[in-house]
């Protein structure tokens, strides 16, 4: 992967707002965990909802359109009565999936470690105050 290197006026180089754009779209907790939850297989709505815990329907509603618009997620009805409406991941999605996952797995090895400093901190911050 070819990483550039940054530019001397940190912030005039417009590829830089388009990566600070996509990164608050892709780095926003309801967008981590609706592709988490379209990892292993394409969901409905009522189940990603239900799976994601805490959104609501209006907020998965712009996730999964601004996901789609985005080239990531695909939406398919299936012509039932009433219409069934399935997300999945597409290539792009899948290939943003990988990453995402190893955030998560590296944030579960090192949450005693980040727990423990955060107490730390607290505690001092406490002792900071008396």
């Amino acid at each position: 992967m070819h990483m550039p290197t940054p530019p001397n006026n940190p912030g005039t180089n417009p590829d830089c707002r388009k990566v600070n754009a996509i990164l608050g779209r892709i780095g926003d907790k309801w967008t981590i965990l609706t592709i988490t939850m379209l990892a292993d297989q394409p969901r409905r709505f009522n189940e990603l909802k239900r799976l994601i815990g805490g959104i609501s329907q209006q907020m998965l509603t712009r996730t999964l359109k601004a996901l789609e618009a985005d080239g990531m997620v695909t939406r398919k009805v299936h012509p039932t009565v009433p219409p069934q409406v399935e997300y999945g991941l597409t290539d792009l999605g899948s290939s943003l999936a990988a990453p995402v996952m190893q955030l998560a797995t590296w944030v579960l090895d090192h949450l005693g470690d980040i727990e423990a400093h955060r107490a730390l901190h607290d505690e001092e911050a406490r002792q900071l105050r008396k």
